[in-house]
């Protein structure tokens, strides 16, 4: 199976809060790759007035994740879009060992070859306090965290100036700890499948979202990122 050469195609995962949907922008604004986050567009899909949607809005807020089967659908119509032609930089998928399985296949049939799996790796009790701490402007969306990332004036959106702010319902700790288990019994086991086949990269998450970046960009760089 032959790479493309003229593509970037990169899964970020680890446990919730680890920051892999901060540096998958990140990387998004350096190298001009779509971002796929199955999160958001998760919580897009749960806003919607079905059947299907309420279910899966409830089980978002209980910190369960949405069926392979949806997960899967979901993902493949996406990367068959016209913008996921020059590579994409998947946050949140895959999310279970069966998805993983699904994706090598997938992207086999398109002649498309990972360049890596990158793992951000940070302690339950960090994981614990950036979540509990983060919202975002109610406006524009930019995110902010009560002591890591504060606008420059207080109650103001930088971005935007907007002044009315929301934390997501899921942001609590009875929440976040199922996430957790959950992360553990159902997303780990896709670390050693993507380490087997020589794509797993692990990074250090618990430095200033500067210095992972770095060292995110060390790993995928040279003529990688500057093409």
């Amino acid at each position: 199976m032959a790479q493309k050469s003229d593509g970037l195609y990169v899964v970020f995962t680890g446990a919730p809060g680890c920051g892999k949907g901060t540096q998958a922008r990140i990387l998004k604004e350096k190298t001009g790759v779509v971002h796929l986050s199955t999160g958001e567009m998760l919580r897009e899909y749960a806003e919607k007035d079905t059947a299907l949607g309420r279910d899966l809005k409830a089980a978002l807020e209980r910190g369960e994740f949405a069926t392979d089967e949806m997960i899967i659908e979901m993902v493949k119509s996406r990367i068959a879009e016209p913008d996921c032609k020059k590579g994409f930089i998947l946050d949140g998928f895959p999310r279970t060992l069966p998805q993983a399985e699904v994706l090598d296949k997938l992207l086999a049939t398109q002649d498309v070859k990972l360049n890596c799996v990158l793992e951000i790796q940070v302690p339950d009790e960090i994981i614990m306090e950036r979540i509990l701490g983060r919202y975002s402007c109610m406006t524009c969306g930019a995110g902010y965290h009560d002591k890591f990332l504060k606008p420059k004036v207080y109650g103001v959106c930088d971005v935007c100036g907007g002044t009315e702010f929301s934390r997501r319902q899921d942001d609590n700790q009875t929440t976040v700890h199922n996430r957790l288990v959950n992360y553990r019994l159902l997303t780990y086991p896709t670390i050693p499948f993507f380490e087997k086949k020589g794509l797993l990269k692990t990074v250090d998450g618990t430095g200033s979202i500067e210095a992972v970046s770095k060292k995110i960009h060390e790993i995928l760089l040279g003529d990688l990122i500057e093409k």
